[in-house]
């Protein structure tokens, strides 16, 4: 193994946990009728943190880096949203929610840190290329000064 790669990153590894645990102690535990409501939601947002900052640690430019990790952020959020919900509707403990609120606090701070580091870092930022973005020029679109009234057509009488 490289001396670094992704499993060397913290907050992935951490990602990589929180994600475990939804899916071992917390999905197995939601009723039948919700494991494709509820359930699903959840697995999808879990999965999504630590897939988010193993696509940005892949990407070249630190921006994309970056906004990979803000959307790793959101799916945490999205997730502790759903564990709320789960344990409101007392399908999970509430101190299990209060502990996986805890762990979601810690792992934002990590990607927060992260994202700190690469927009401090920069890294890739003298590559070729770094420095071109997308952005709208003008107005795409120009609108006619002298647009001509549509005819509303007379009702049809079913009776006629």
């Amino acid at each position: 193994m490289d001396e670094k790669s992704l499993e060397t990153l913290e907050a992935w590894c951490k990602a990589r946990e929180f994600c475990l645990y939804i899916y071992k102690e917390v999905l197995p535990r939601l009723p039948a009728e919700e494991k494709w409501n509820l359930g699903q939601q959840l697995r999808r947002a879990a999965l999504s943190i630590p897939a988010n900052i193993a696509e940005g640690y892949g990407r070249f430019y630190y921006q994309d880096n970056v906004r990979f990790c803000y959307n790793a952020r959101g799916s945490l959020q999205k997730c502790v949203s759903h564990l709320i919900v789960a344990a409101e509707m007392q399908f999970i403990l509430k101190a299990q929610c209060v502990s996986l609120r805890l762990d979601a606090e810690k792992l934002t701070m990590l990607v927060n840190g992260n994202i700190g580091y690469l927009k401090k870092s920069k890294q890739g930022g003298d590559e070729p290329g770094a420095r071109y973005a997308v952005r709208e020029v003008g107005e795409l679109y120009e609108a006619e000064q002298d647009i001509p009234e549509l005819e509303t057509p007379a009702p049809v009488s079913n009776n006629e």
